[in-house]
């Protein structure tokens, strides 16, 4: 993996995530990047549930997927995401989602690389300038990606 900061959330893959073929589905891994970066912004002291209690809304607005490796039913999977891009009115996230307890790779089987970006909006789907709306969170955001 790179250099910068990840943040890891582990996860079991469940039979109902799996398709005939015996695979994870390919959605369900958009799934899994939205909870990355939930548990990524919960890591941060500032859960998504405050975000929103304070007016701001983060529709995605582009995803990119790059499919490696399947995952199967049973597997142990970890979620790896980090703030890869950030303005006043924009956030973007890096992923990847990796096979745990591989013997062939200690840093895991890597089986997705992803990407998502946002925008800040308010309630009214305005697009609203993050540093003004809540400052706090804007230096918890451009400390995160400077560390």
């Amino acid at each position: 993996m790179h250099q910068e900061k990840w943040y890891e959330h582990q996860l079991r893959v469940r039979y109902q995530e799996t398709d005939q073929m015996g695979v994870v589905y390919h959605a369900n891994y958009l799934t899994w990047m939205e909870i990355g970066r939930t548990e990524l912004i919960r890591g941060m002291g500032y859960p998504y549930r405050l975000i929103e209690s304070k007016g701001l809304l983060l529709p995605l607005v582009e995803a990119d997927m790059k499919f490696k490796q399947p995952a199967r039913y049973d597997d142990l999977v970890a979620i790896y995401t980090r703030v890869s891009g950030y303005s006043s009115v924009r956030l973007e996230f890096a992923y990847e989602i990796r096979r745990q307890n591989s013997p062939i790779s200690p840093a895991g089987d890597l089986l997705v690389t992803g990407t998502t970006k946002h925008v800040w909006v308010n309630p009214s789907w305005k697009p609203v300038r993050i540093e003004k709306e809540e400052p706090a969170l804007w230096r918890l955001l451009t400390d995160e990606s400077s560390s």
